[in-house]
């Protein structure tokens, strides 16, 4: 059961976008449709499942002084293994989110949960969490990018749902902010209802 509430905890009561509201900048940036933001979760998924498994197993080996700047340099390395893949097997994608990829090296939700879980719990402890954590984190961007396509262009996942002219603000920053207020107050009431 403690499992199985680390691995829920990201979905909704701790829902790194809607509830701890990290990594809002990369969350804004690459929604602009539902497929950016599958992409960019899954991305993102792996990197924090792979970097909390390998941080649990070498935090006894690393020296405080050096703690964060390690776990950047472990982050780092399973970012340039999805950077490089997803360049090589999905360019379109890559192409797409563009800058964003490299960035997941700083991206807080993996460094923090480096730092406040993977170095602190076990092996399996933080597999489960950094899993939880990601599927939460890819949810929130699936739903942000989903509900931008649909009102800024008639369609999801590049599907005309509506053939008519979508609302352009939901493609640029502002609309971005928008359905991002919205869904974070949808969020909090929803996990308000779960405790």
């Amino acid at each position: 059961m403690g499992n199985f509430k680390i691995f829920t905890n990201g979905f909704v009561k701790e829902n790194p976008v809607f509830v701890l509201v990290l990594g809002t900048c990369p969350t804004l940036a690459v929604t602009t449709s539902a497929m950016n933001g599958l992409g960019m979760g899954l991305a993102t998924t792996f990197v924090l499942f792979m970097s909390n498994i390998v941080i649990s197993m070498v935090k006894s080996a690393i020296p405080d002084k050096v703690r964060i700047p390690a776990f950047v340099v472990i982050i780092a390395s399973f970012v340039t293994i999805i950077d490089l893949s997803m360049n090589a097997y999905v360019n379109d994608l890559h192409k797409s989110l563009g800058i964003f990829i490299p960035l997941i090296v700083v991206n807080c939700i993996v460094l923090g949960r480096a730092e406040a879980f993977a170095s602190k719990n076990n092996v399996l402890k933080s597999f489960i969490d950094g899993l939880g954590m990601g599927i939460g984190f890819t949810i929130a961007l699936v739903m942000l990018g989903s509900v931008r396509e649909f009102l800024g262009g008639n369609a999801i996942f590049g599907h005309k749902i509506i053939e008519a002219d979508g609302m352009l603000v939901f493609v640029l920053a502002p609309g971005a902010f928008i359905c991002y207020g919205f869904l974070m107050a949808l969020m909090n009431k929803l996990s308000k209802k779960l405790k």
